[in-house]
């Protein structure tokens, strides 16, 4: 591993123990400014969006979503599922959050030691441990009981604990989305000079609304816009299969061909791994429904949703980094697939002096 990437390590190990419960993100978008500014990014804020540029910012643009998923206090010693109370109690298709989905949850979680703190400065305010959960007939709804937080006042959000774990070649921890977020930071470290969005809310599905306002607001029609994020699989035969995940469409809108090929031709010229994502999922689909089953959904991402919301004002692709463990604390990414995503990245952004 050389040094520049052994600095991004160090990064994500310092990233990772900040929390960014989705809905309370401020105090995340603080730690980023001052990694940023350290780095030579002039930093704007705005609702639900910090803005990162360097000195060409229409060079390349790059958004990442910073929340993660956590608790948030509802009442004396109650605690509910934070994506569920941000998001209106609605899943990322907008439906209604089933029991299924509720009970799955309750058991990712279990006895995960959590951290409290305050929304805005970030500031410490005490840990505990998720003792049980229940799903509440009354409201249908999902409640966490932790021991240790009972002094807790509504609206505090509680993070789930976590620090950065490598064993051989593999990174674990909460890695969605904090993973792309730090490569993104590690980027102006090695000479990036274009834009990058860094987006809250988007586990509850709202980012896209806080990027959008920002291009309708400031930066015109693009059809360049890449959103890295992290992709799940079943398993790391599944992962491993490919460096780097490509789509070119999820549950809402098909992708900017161009863009998308430009990925593709990159990732061959690079002789790095690729697959599509939509490919893969229907590809599963047809066994499915073969053997009678239902099918799966394409998914439902930043991208995607921009493009639907604009009607193609704001268009582009996703780059993807797979990883298994989805929405757990021990969620696994590869250090060759973070290496071979750093190098596409350098690459689209000019960044020539960088090798991996």
């Amino acid at each position: 591993m050389d040094h520049r990437f052994a600095e991004f390590i160090d990064l994500l190990k310092s990233l990772i123990r900040q929390p960014c419960v989705v809905g309370a993100e401020h105090s995340f978008f603080r730690v980023l400014q001052r990694e940023l500014e350290e780095r030579g990014a002039k930093i704007t804020w705005y609702e639900g969006l910090l803005v990162a540029q360097g000195r060409q910012p229409n060079s390349a643009m790059f958004s990442a979503h910073i929340d993660r998923h956590g608790l948030i206090c509802t009442g004396p010693n109650e605690f509910q599922y934070a994506a569920f109370v941000s998001g209106h109690r609605s899943d990322l298709l907008g439906n209604a959050v089933s029991e299924e989905l509720m009970q799955k949850i309750g058991e990712r979680f279990e006895s995960t030691p959590v951290m409290a703190y305050e929304p805005w400065s970030g500031a410490y305010r005490g840990s505990g441990v998720i003792k049980n959960t229940a799903i509440c007939e009354f409201r249908n709804n999902l409640i966490f009981e932790l021991e240790g937080l009972e002094h807790l006042v509504a609206g505090t959000p509680v993070a789930f604990r976590d620090g950065l774990k490598i064993e051989g070649n593999l990174l674990s921890g909460q890695l969605d989305n904090v993973l792309t977020a730090a490569l993104l930071v590690h980027l102006f470290s090695l000479g990036f000079e274009g834009t990058a969005f860094f987006t809250a809310q988007e586990e509850s599905g709202s980012s896209w609304r806080y990027l959008l306002e920002w291009f309708r607001r400031f930066g015109g029609s693009t059809n360049q816009l890449i959103v890295v994020d992290t992709s799940p699989y079943p398993d790391r035969k599944a992962a491993d299969v490919q460096q780097v995940v490509l789509r070119r469409k999820d549950n809402h809108a098909h992708y900017n061909t161009e863009t998308t090929d430009q990925l593709v031709n990159l990732c061959e010229q690079l002789d790095i791994s690729y697959s599509f994502k939509d490919a893969f999922v229907e590809k599963q689909n047809r066994e499915l429904v073969s053997k009678g089953l239902p099918p799966k959904s394409l998914g439902s991402t930043e991208m995607g949703r921009i493009t639907l919301a604009s009607n193609g004002f704001v268009h582009g692709t996703t780059l993807q980094i797979p990883t298994t463990g989805y929405h757990t604390m021990s969620e696994t990414a590869s250090i060759e697939s973070c290496q071979a995503f750093l190098k596409l990245l350098t690459v689209l952004s000019g960044i020539k002096h960088y090798k991996v």
